[in-house]
């Protein structure tokens, strides 16, 4: 009965759902800046543009070529201290490799509860999501029967004051309830067989 109660927890666990209609409204969102980051590259596209063309290629040539130089030259010092650090005794190579392996667990488990934190934290903005969709939707229907009806005025319900005294207490429990009408049951129809 336990895979029975799990597949009955996860079919009605809310929670994949709200991650997805948080998913939603965070890509809306995210969608929405795109405009101001297009008319951002188009205001600056001209002035990039500009500098690139007054530039000389000779000196960008040149700056390349010394960057390269410089890049090659730190890669061949470290590559030299790292062979020369290189530890040729199986045994601390051995525990290299474990503490190497310990730590990508761990790595692995801190990645692990991070996703899991994120997961928990975009489900919950989901929710947030559905709530505030719910609250729309409700105003979309009041707006909508407004225009259906707009001479109607809302109804506002008063609450009767509360009798103070025990006299006026007990006058208000005398009054006879209002009498109800009487249930009618369905009358189940007559079916007649076809004629053959």
């Amino acid at each position: 009965m336990a895979i029975t109660d799990d597949i009955r927890k996860a079919a009605t666990d809310p929670t994949p759902l709200y991650f997805l209609a948080g998913t939603a409204d965070l890509a809306v969102q995210q969608a929405r800046k795109v405009p101001g980051i297009v008319e951002q590259i188009r205001a600056e596209a001209p002035a990039r543009i500009e500098t690139v063309k007054n530039m000389d290629a000779n000196t960008v040539q040149e700056k390349a070529a010394s960057r390269a130089k410089e890049a090659q030259e730190t890669i061949q010092t470290r590559v030299t201290d790292f062979i020369s650090t290189l530890d040729t005794d199986l045994k601390k190579l051995g525990e290299s490799a474990q503490d190497l392996a310990l730590r990508g667990v761990g790595v692995a488990a801190e990645y692990a509860v991070k996703a899991r934190e994120t997961y928990e934290k975009v489900a919950e903005h989901g929710e947030q999501t559905v709530r505030t969709w719910r609250g729309e939707a409700a105003d979309g229907i009041e707006e909508l029967a407004v225009a259906v009806e707009p001479d109607a005025q809302p109804v506002q319900i008063k609450e009767e004051p509360k009798p103070a005294t025990a006299a006026a207490e007990s006058a208000a429990a005398k009054k006879p309830a209002p009498k109800k009408a009487p249930l009618r049951k369905p009358v189940a129809k007559k079916t007649t067989p076809p004629a053959k």
